[in-house]
């Protein structure tokens, strides 16, 4: 048998949750800046888009009620999901490994080493893009939930913790907006080697020139089992 040469990298659960995710986040960002700085033109331009500032704020409640449904959505498929198929997948946890391989790729981007770090199912740049999106929930999701109900919060902790969560969920936005626009997206669609984009958000799919580039160590054990198996 020949070996295969495209290769399942997310499912049908990971990219709807991940569509879900970064349709809710684009909206929050443009109808969340405008709020934040509501005395810049741009902003009073993008208010009039969507016709009055109670649009614009209903709309940005909606993508936010969209990304929690999608947090929760995730959270069950992450307990679920090994109950129904018996597969239970720890490589996105960090390793001691990424430590050397944010090492390795510093010393390879500086022209200190030949070759690249090789990846396995994940490279240490997406494991920070996952679990940076914990925190964000944390932090944006928490102190979003505080100013949309403080009648219900009010009643369980002081005031000033209400009071403190705006500053908490918008320093936190712009913190997540530069990390999603200009980290993200570069390493993931911008690059010279994806650009204008990475298909694999919604074929789900790699080829095998592309596992080789970018995993090649999963490649490895990949193409190892399959032909154990055989």
């Amino acid at each position: 048998m020949g070996k295969k040469l495209i290769f399942q990298r997310f499912n049908l659960h990971q990219r709807i949750q991940h569509i879900g995710m970064f349709t809710s986040f684009i909206i929050l960002t443009i109808t969340g800046l405008p709020i934040k700085f509501e005395q810049s033109r741009i902003s009073h331009w993008i208010v009039s888009i969507f016709g009055s500032f109670d649009n614009m704020f209903a709309i940005h409640l909606m993508a936010a009620a969209v990304m929690l449904l999608v947090s929760v959505y995730h959270l069950l498929y992450l307990v679920i999901y090994p109950l129904v198929t018996k597969k239970l997948s720890l490589a996105i946890l960090p390793s001691p490994k990424d430590l050397f391989d944010v090492v390795h790729d510093a010393q390879y981007l500086l022209g200190r080493r030949k070759d690249p770090p090789k990846f396995d199912r994940y490279s240490y740049k997406e494991e920070f893009d996952y679990w940076a999106v914990f925190w964000g929930m944390a932090i944006m999701g928490g102190s979003g939930l505080m100013m949309w109900f403080p009648q219900i919060f009010t009643q369980y902790m002081p005031r000033w913790i209400i009071d403190s969560a705006k500053y908490a969920h918008t320093d936190e936005a712009i913190l997540a907006i530069s990390a999603i626009f200009f980290w993200h997206f570069f390493n993931s669609h911008f690059s010279p080697r994806f650009f204008p984009m990475n298909h694999v958000w919604y074929s789900g799919t790699m080829s095998r020139a592309e596992m080789e580039e970018d995993h090649p160590l999963e490649l490895a054990r990949l193409d190892n089992e399959s032909e154990t198996s055989n």
